[in-house]
């Protein structure tokens, strides 16, 4: 028998919050250590200034996204809780209204006016609180931020995007070594995409071609910037 439970876990938006954080921290690890190291490339005749770069990007960067998204994600509890708070409140020294603007809210999703009225009544007759976080604040157990948990999978997803150009510094030759980065990159993002695709359940073909497009330019951008400059290290 299938429960709702079961059912509810078989959506792909389940997967929504981790793996947003997740591909944003890989795909920036990806691209950020590349377009640098591919500049600083593009500008040096030997392999430690490159490597020296490229290393100081990896940590720098996972500490900083770890760190950004941590406080982003804090900050958007802190509003969370701050509106649950007001809601208990309100729940407190007006009840009447807040039961009538949760059948205002069931009205205008297509209830009829006694029907939603019912249905109000009945919430909030089990779960006063709870029903008016999900209904009228709209905060579930999908959107609800973890600051913690953003902050590690980014902050490790970054590691691992950027690592994969670290090992390209590492084994390809110092000449040419921009464009050994530059088709190692564009395949690094096309298998992410492909990943972050069939997790969450959408286009492959389309996230690959999306992650490619801007990977690309981004690249193009910072190796152009090690072109133009040449300063020869």
């Amino acid at each position: 028998m299938i429960t709702i439970d079961n059912y509810l876990d078989n959506h792909y938006i389940h997967r929504s919050n981790w793996l947003r954080a997740a591909v944003l921290g890989a795909n920036d690890g990806i691209i950020s250590i590349s377009s640098l190291t591919i500049g600083v490339a593009a500008a040096s005749t030997s392999r430690e200034p490159i490597l020296l770069a490229t290393v100081a990007g990896l940590v720098a960067g996972a500490m900083s996204m770890a760190a950004g998204e941590y406080v982003s994600v804090s900050s958007q509890t802190d509003t969370e809780k701050a509106d649950i708070q007001r809601e208990m409140q309100e729940l407190k020294e007006m009840p009447e209204e807040e039961l009538h603007i949760l059948a205002q809210i069931y009205e205008k999703r297509g209830l009829k006016k006694e029907t939603a009225m019912q249905v109000a009544v009945e919430l909030t007759a089990k779960d006063a609180l709870g029903t008016h976080i999900r209904d009228e604040l709209g905060i579930n157990e999908i959107s609800q931020a973890n600051p913690i948990q953003a902050a590690m999978a980014s902050g490790t997803a970054f590691t691992v995007g950027g690592i994969l150009p670290l090992l390209a510094v590492l084994f390809a030759p110092v000449k040419g070594m921009e464009y050994w980065l530059y088709g190692s990159t564009i395949l690094f993002l096309m298998v992410l995409g492909a990943i972050a695709a069939k997790i969450g359940g959408s286009s492959i073909p389309k996230a690959i071609l999306r992650i490619t497009i801007w990977g690309s330019i981004a690249m193009g951008l910072s190796a152009a910037v090690g072109y133009v400059f040449g300063v020869r290290v």
